[in-house]
């Protein structure tokens, strides 16, 4: 059962809703820049991936779908599946013991599908995994974000996760790129989904110094813990609007269908008109 209440801990609010984040709603109507951002490095892209200006007395921005947007975003049909690679900074024996916090039948199945799309690595996951975590970044198809290195929350309560201290967040966000940096991954962008989705404007705040643009999303797939792959694909199915940003995992022991929840999901949209587009594109589109 303390397994069970960890995994859930650790997925669960990457699963739901994000949390009102109060006052910091206005932040997502932020119009996008082109500032450079140090973190993705000379050789992360051909291209400098947009980035959004800070809000209000330096805060971070957020970015995420806007319901009544009427650019072009809304305009074409475009969608951002984002999967998170969960893993906390104490699960490294889990995972010497044998349990998958990866997923490379996912990964595969976007390539044969030739699904662009945008991975939130936490740095603590690229330490587990730095041959997928090269590949991933190196394949022109992705582009990694930074999900924390402990996947510890920057708001309480959230989830059930541990919380760091505000003086700990920026550092924990460097920390996360310095490992994605360390598997030799160069489609690295300057993106950071907070874990559960909670943050506030203390946590905008903080993490002013890590200089990256917030990441939410308007889609929740539901596919933590999971067992009916159809229930998962249709709930996405269900959710998708032209510019939304889906939220899917990257985390086979406690997302188990999400593979094969995708295989139907990309079709299906396909059929409907839809393009799978990174983050950054999304947020170019404005």
């Amino acid at each position: 059962m303390s397994v069970l209440a960890a995994l859930w801990a650790v997925l669960a609010g990457c699963g739901a809703p994000p949390p009102a984040a109060g006052p910091t709603d206005r932040h997502s109507g932020a119009a996008p820049s082109a500032q450079a951002s140090p973190r993705t490095g000379a050789a992360a892209s051909r291209r400098t991936p947009p980035t959004m200006a800070p809000g209000p007395n330096g805060l971070t921005p957020v970015f995420e779908r806007r319901v009544a947007d009427t650019g072009a975003a809304a305009a074409e049909k475009t969608v951002a599946l984002t999967f998170d690679a969960d893993m906390t900074a104490d699960q490294g024996p889990r995972a010497a013991r044998g349990e998958r916090f990866d997923n490379p039948a996912l990964i595969a199945t976007l390539r044969r599908l030739e699904v662009d799309a945008t991975v939130f690595m936490t740095g603590r996951w690229a330490e587990e995994y730095p041959d997928q975590a090269r590949s991933i970044g190196t394949d022109p198809r992705f582009e990694i974000a930074n999900h924390s290195y402990s996947h510890h929350a920057f708001r309480s309560p959230c989830y059930g996760l541990p919380t760091l201290s505000r003086r700990e967040m920026a550092a924990d966000v460097d920390r996360a790129f310095t490992a994605l940096r360390a598997t030799g991954a160069r489609n690295v962008v300057p993106y950071f989904r907070f874990p559960g989705g909670c943050y506030d404007d203390a946590a905008l705040r903080a993490l002013a110094p890590a200089r990256v643009t917030a990441v939410q999303w308007d889609v929740v797939s539901g596919d933590a813990f999971a067992t009916d792959a159809d229930a998962v694909a249709e709930q996405v199915l269900d959710g998708v609007r032209p510019g939304s940003v889906v939220v899917l995992h990257c985390t086979l022991s406690a997302a188990p269908v999400t593979e094969q929840a995708v295989r139907r999901i990309v079709p299906e949209l396909r059929a409907r008109g839809y393009r799978f587009v990174k983050v950054s594109e999304l947020m170019a589109a404005g």
